[in-house]
């Protein structure tokens, strides 16, 4: 049986800024069960969990920065992860200057 071939990450993907109900944040600790904890940027920490769909596609890990959507019902508590961002897009989020507040959390893990 052949081996899945590995779909490499694109280049120069659009980057995803967060809109409205969205926030930037890293996460701290995997939880297991498909849960992280999240620090967000607006100072608040979340149990967030990873939806269906990134399940088996797309794989998470302490320090990653990700975008978190916080749930309309405990949005101060609980949240969903719907995007996870790369170095370079990274370094593109500091100079705009959307990292304000994970600059402590970032320097630990980069």
């Amino acid at each position: 049986m052949p081996k899945k071939k590995r779909r490499k990450e694109e280049k120069h993907r659009e980057l995803r800024l967060p809109a409205e109900g969205e926030v930037l944040g890293i996460i701290t600790q995997m939880l297991g069960y498909d849960h992280a904890r999240v620090y967000c940027a607006d100072g608040k920490e979340r149990i967030c969990r990873i939806p269906g769909k990134y399940r088996k596609r797309l794989w998470f890990r302490e320090g990653d920065v990700v975008l978190v959507a916080p749930w309309e019902f405990q949005s101060d508590r609980k949240g969903d992860l719907i995007w996870r961002y790369t170095k370079d897009e990274i370094k593109k989020l500091k100079e705009k200057g959307l990292l304000k507040g994970l600059e402590e959390i970032l320097e630990e893990y980069y």
